[in-house]
């Protein structure tokens, strides 16, 4: 499917928030920004460059900014997309049509491709040495396939594996979550690939 089908898609797609989502693209085709389709949602860019996209959920739609942290956000309406894991995304979520401020969000569109193209960026930290969990190195010494798979991921790949065992509080817990990513490991398949 060419992204403007993709496009099309998911503009016409029966929703709660189908309104709202064709009032905010009408908003964002007014600014320099080109239109993309990435990770399943609208993206609009800049020199080939995500700026921000417009998405839906089941309880909000709105407009995400990649580099958001550094909007001035006179309207105090930006979230932190995922705290304490994102560092730059920031969200302006709405719940109904009636909520979106044209011009607000023009002016925060604009702002950020201003922004854009100032190179005002958060800069991807460099992944540290990844630690390997005593329980997924027990099953990695056990199996020398599984561990030339572990091998072929990147170091951030990696490191999601580990923080993904280790986060979890409890002992059973991280057994469960052991035994779900062992398959995804043989398979070549990373812990969030479903959502890039």
């Amino acid at each position: 499917m060419e992204k403007s089908e993709k496009l099309a898609a998911y503009y016409q797609k029966e929703h709660s928030f189908k309104e709202g989502i064709a009032y905010l693209r009408k908003i964002a085709l007014k600014t320099e920004a080109r239109e993309d389709f990435k990770w399943s949602i609208p993206v609009y860019t800049l020199n080939g460059k995500n700026v921000f996209g417009i998405c839906k959920f089941k309880n909000h739609f709105g407009v995400w900014f990649f580099n958001g942290v550094f909007l001035k956000d006179p309207k105090k309406v930006l979230e932190n997309a995922q705290e304490g894991k994102t560092k730059g995304m920031r969200h302006w979520k709405f719940q109904s049509l009636e909520e979106i401020d044209d011009k607000g969000v023009l002016g925060y569109m604009n702002e950020a491709l201003e922004n854009q193209k100032k190179g005002l960026e958060v800069k991807a930290e460099k992944t540290k040495k990844v630690v390997i969990p005593k329980l997924l190195q027990a099953e990695l010494a056990k199996n020398t396939a599984l561990k030339t798979a572990f091998a072929t991921f990147t170091p951030y790949k990696q490191k999601e594996f580990c923080e993904y065992i280790t986060e979890a509080k409890q002992e059973a817990t991280k057994l469960r979550r052991l035994e779900k990513i062992l398959p995804m490991i043989e398979k070549g398949m990373g812990l969030n690939d479903g959502y890039r």
